[in-house]
């Protein structure tokens, strides 16, 4: 004899308060991923910037030398790769908003599973993004240490 689990004979319906809280989280989640887009422009538009900006000071100033167009370099790729980062989670959360005003505009299902599709994808980057973030945190506490340790 074979067992069901409980959630498969569990249908969830969404009564009209759900409905509405998904309405304005479509709302603020589409602002938030403008706002976004627009932060990662700024990111690009600094990178190319200050690649410009370093490598004329390394002409113009003799104490910059060669290394002022190599420090502006890296500074590029620095908020490039800063600017590629942040684009996945805006985007997930933008196409989680832009389906989820379509479910709810043409009362589709489907549309609304793929909106929490980008949703869950959104919070997996985030969620690895943090786990990379905390272990390089701990890393660099632990190598501070060892360098005071070692250091005396």
């Amino acid at each position: 004899m074979e067992e069901s689990s409980v959630f498969e004979k569990f249908e969830l319906h969404l009564n009209e308060s759900s409905k509405e809280f998904l309405k304005e989280i479509n709302k603020w989640a589409y602002f938030l991923s403008i706002i976004g887009f627009v932060g990662i422009a700024f990111l690009v538009l600094i990178a190319v910037f200050a690649g410009a900006l370093f490598s004329t000071m390394a002409s113009t100033m003799p104490g910059m030398g060669m290394y002022g167009g190599s420090f502006g370099a890296i500074i590029s790729f620095v908020y490039l790769l800063l600017a590629a980062l942040y684009f996945f989670p805006v985007y997930y959360l933008f196409k989680f908003s832009s389906n989820g005003k379509r479910a709810f505009r043409e009362n589709d299902s489907e549309a609304l599973t793929e909106s929490f599709g980008y949703l869950k994808s959104h919070y997996k980057f985030i969620g690895i993004l943090m786990i990379v973030m905390l272990v390089l945190y701990g890393l660099v506490i632990l190598f501070s240490l060892l360098g005071v340790l070692f250091g005396r």
